[in-house]
C-alpha cells in the first residue's frame, strides 16, 4: 500500500498541470481536464514507477509524454546562454526602469508546468554561473537586480519554482533584489551580512 501511494505521489509530479492521477482499486486513473479524457493505468505500470527497473520507469514516462500527460523538463540553460540573458536584462532595466521591466516577466518567465521542486544542485549550478558572469561583466558589474532576473526568468523557462524577491533596508536606505528557489538566493538575500526586509514577492510569472 505504502510502495503505491509513493508511487502515485511521483506520478503526480511528472504529470502536466492540468492532469490529475486518482487512485482506483485496479491501478490508477489519469485525468486529463485540458482534452477531457482519462488514461487507466494498470497496478504493475504504477508499481514500475518505484520498483521497476530505469528502464521500465522511462518506457512508462516515454508513454505519459506520447500521452501529453506530462511535460519533459527543459535542458539548463549553458553557461553562455546565461551571460547574454544576463546582459539582455541588465539593459532591459537599464533602459526601462526596474518597475516596467517587471511588468514583462508575464512573457518572460511563465507559470511553471512542473510539480517536481528543482534541486538545490541545478540551481547553485545556475547561482555560480550568474555570479561569475555579472563579477566579470564591467557592463553589468554586479548588479543585484539584473542577476535575480535573470535566475527568475532562467529558472522559470525551465519549467521550475521561482520567487522573485525585492527587499529594502531602512539604515542606510537601500534596495536589494534576490530569486529564490530550492532553499538558496541568487544573489544572496543578505550581502556582506545587511538583512533587507521584503516588500515585493512574485512567484507567478509576474503576478
Amino acid at each position: 500500500m505504502a510502495e503505491d501511494t509513493d508511487a502515485l505521489v511521483g506520478m503526480a509530479r511528472i504529470l502536466s498541470p492540468h492532469c490529475r492521477v486518482t487512485r482506483m482499486s485496479s491501478g490508477a486513473l489519469i485525468a486529463d481536464w485540458k482534452r477531457t479524457r482519462f488514461l487507466g493505468m494498470a497496478t504493475a505500470d504504477v508499481r514500475k514507477l518505484t520498483d521497476g527497473s530505469p528502464e521500465e520507469r522511462a518506457e512508462l514516462l516515454t508513454d505519459l509524454l506520447r500521452a501529453g500527460c506530462a511535460t519533459a523538463r527543459p535542458r539548463e540553460h549553458s553557461d553562455t546562454e546565461v551571460g547574454v540573458w544576463l546582459r539582455g536584462v541588465h539593459l532591459l532595466i537599464r533602459t526601462m526602469g526596474f518597475g516596467r521591466a517587471l511588468r514583462l516577466l508575464a512573457l518572460a518567465a511563465p507559470e511553471y508546468a512542473r510539480a517536481d521542486p528543482p534541486s538545490a544542485e541545478d540551481v547553485a549550478r545556475l547561482k555560480r554561473a550568474v555570479m561569475a558572469h555579472s563579477r566579470r561583466s564591467w557592463f553589468v558589474n554586479d548588479d543585484c537586480k539584473a542577476e535575480a532576473v535573470t535566475a527568475f526568468v532562467l529558472l522559470r523557462r525551465r519549467g521550475l519554482k521561482a520567487v522573485l524577491h525585492v527587499g529594502v533596508r531602512e539604515h542606510p536606505f537601500a534596495l536589494h533584489a534576490w530569486t529564490s528557489s530550492a532553499g538558496l538566493c541568487i544573489p544572496d538575500a543578505d550581502p556582506r551580512g545587511h538583512a533587507f526586509a521584503p516588500v515585493l514577492s512574485i512567484d507567478g510569472g509576474g503576478q
